[in-house]
């Protein structure tokens, strides 16, 4: 079953973005819709909320859709350009758009535009776990951690989690704590699948670590891990742990 879909839309148009908010009021399986009139508040609204559909116009002032995305964090939405030029959708595709909206938008289209990015997230999130599934059985008995002067030599089993705070990902262990230049995508790839899960775009856990997941009111967890510590799990990343483990 897919998860319900989080929209945010963008267009400087008040009633441009107005119809493709309504348009989207009268789909299945849009759970919220977020409005924003420039990529600015778009930046500011995707650091407080989770969304899993950026619907963007590309030619708006100040930010344009296309810088707007490229100043997107890592785990970004996936991204639909609205247009009123359709030469533009060669250069939304080169920026990893899933589709592109000629506008006035019209029901059928933005339905069809909705239904591939649902499909994106849905292969998105099993070809992740399939992935990191297939390179468990070559990992070695070791995780190497880079650091500034070389490498630190890890149980990957020892790590309960790792956290980025803006400028570099921290590694940790019940009594370590290992600054690292890798990313936590870097580390993703050599952690084995089964225990850890990215909980945030700034965060991974080892749920073998976790106690206790406490309920928070934007809908998503605070983590509660056995050395004492908290990680905060964002509302997409709880819904995808609530199927995980089988929860409501």
């Amino acid at each position: 079953m897919s998860i319900p879909l989080r929209v945010l839309v963008c267009d400087d148009e008040l009633m441009a973005r107005r119809r493709v908010l309504r348009l989207l009021s009268e789909l299945p399986g849009i759970e919220a819709t977020f409005e924003c009139e420039s990529g600015e508040q778009v930046l500011a609204k995707l650091s407080e909320e989770d969304v899993d559909v950026a619907i963007l116009d590309i030619n708006m002032p100040g930010l344009s859709g296309l810088e707007t995305v490229m100043q997107m964090p890592e785990d970004r939405p996936y991204i639909v350009f609205l247009t009123a030029h359709p030469e533009h959708a060669v250069v939304a595709f080169d920026v990893g758009a899933v589709d592109y909206l000629l506008k006035p938008v019209d029901d059928a289209r933005l339905a069809k535009a909705i239904t591939r990015a649902r499909q994106s997230l849905d292969q998105g999130n099993a070809e992740g776990r399939e992935t990191a599934g297939a390179a468990t059985a070559t990992k070695p008995g070791k995780l190497a951690i880079a650091t500034h002067d070389g490498a630190a030599l890890v149980n990957p089993g020892d790590v309960t989690h790792a956290t980025f705070d803006g400028a570099l990902v921290t590694v940790h262990t019940a009594d370590r704590a290992i600054l690292t230049d890798d990313t936590l995508q870097d580390l993703e790839a050599k952690l084995p699948s089964g225990p850890f899960e990215r909980v945030h775009r700034r965060a991974l856990v080892n749920l073998d670590h976790v106690d206790r997941l406490e309920s928070v009111d934007s809908g998503g967890y605070v983590a509660c891990l056995s050395t004492g510590k908290r990680v905060d799990v964002s509302r997409q990343s709880a819904r995808r742990l609530r199927r995980r483990l089988g929860l409501r």
